[in-house]
């Protein structure tokens, strides 16, 4: 599959199937799809919108994207405290503690491209 046709696709206003949407994502996650390309779909994205169907293949590919961490050993519930690595986010260092501190076992996560 194209990324091109997958662009070009999205930029005439189509819908993009769930199999375009992967092949999207996973070529820009191993390295095959590269910055342009990936830029150019997201501006057909900004003009035309992802229906319904898309937004949630999309976050669904995503999510399935990277590494899983088992974390069904733990008892208890579990909690995540995401961050997009904002600027002057602090807030995690403060809700971790209170929220272990409240018996929840409490994971913190970083995502792919905070570098960390």
């Amino acid at each position: 599959m194209r990324t091109y046709d997958i662009i070009i696709k999205k930029r005439n206003g189509y819908s993009n199937t769930r199999d375009e949407l992967r092949s999207l994502i996973r070529g820009f996650v191993d390295g095959y799809v590269p910055d342009y390309q990936m830029a150019a779909w997201l501006m057909a994205v900004y003009f035309n919108h992802l229906d319904a169907e898309e937004r949630l293949c999309l976050t669904e590919i995503m999510t399935d994207s990277g590494e899983k961490i088992d974390l069904s050993s733990i008892s208890g519930i579990k909690v995540d405290k995401h961050s997009t690595g904002g600027v002057g986010d602090k807030v995690t260092l403060v809700v971790g503690p209170i929220v272990a501190a409240a018996g929840l076992v409490f994971a913190k996560l970083s995502g792919r491209g905070l570098g960390h």
